[in-house]
């Protein structure tokens, strides 16, 4: 009798393959043909499973997300069993940083997704990008919250802010991707800001 395949391990150990080869080489030098190799399956394989190098991206890149959520969630576990605000968006927005390999492969690929896809119509099609509109929602309902609950100060703005925490963070994990800053500095960073948001809150809720 045949052995029964599954295919959602199959896609998964594909998609594995792919953040493995461009953590290594960057995005834009990988092709399905190298993925296939890494992955230790054929080349007709991965192009039946995925058809064309967009989808396969995108495909990599959402298994890629599922990772950072979980590193989120772990985070959120971490900080006891009933979290406050500043410790959920802590969370969301440390996970982010290139402070280890994982991280580090996180944000050199979605950041090399989003710069591919300036001059990729193809790339540029695909549903990966609405991602950022999700966490920027996801954020400000946090920040409402707090506010609400009296952790921040009355009269902040949670949609502006949360779209400025996310693009501090992206821009501080540029900055310690290319050596700019340490880790470390830039956690120090952030800190800062999370202090102006939740000015009573410093270490805890």
């Amino acid at each position: 009798m045949p052995r029964r395949v599954d295919h959602d391990v199959r896609r998964a150990e594909i998609a594995e393959a792919l953040v493995r080869v461009a953590g290594r080489r960057g995005l834009h030098a990988v092709g399905m043909r190298d993925v296939a190799a890494e992955a230790g399956v054929s080349l007709r394989l991965v192009q039946y499973y995925f058809e064309t190098k967009e989808k396969l991206l995108l495909h990599g890149l959402q298994h890629l997300v599922e990772g950072f959520g979980a590193r989120v969630a772990a985070r959120v576990r971490d900080a006891g069993a009933e979290p406050g605000p500043r410790a959920t968006v802590e969370a969301l927005l440390k996970a982010a940083l290139p402070t280890d390999e994982e991280s580090r492969t996180f944000h050199l690929l979605y950041t090399s997704y989003a710069v591919l896809a300036v001059t990729d119509e193809a790339l540029a099609a695909q549903p990966f990008l609405k991602n950022p509109d999700a966490a920027e929602d996801t954020l400000t309902g946090l920040l409402q919250q707090a506010r609400d609950a009296g952790r921040t100060p009355e009269d902040l703005d949670a949609r502006m802010e949360a779209a400025g925490l996310l693009a501090l963070s992206a821009g501080l994990g540029t900055s310690v991707l290319v050596g700019q800053r340490t880790p470390r500095s830039a956690t120090a960073v952030l800190d800062h800001h999370l202090d102006r948001i939740f000015p009573a809150t410093r270490g805890g809720d």
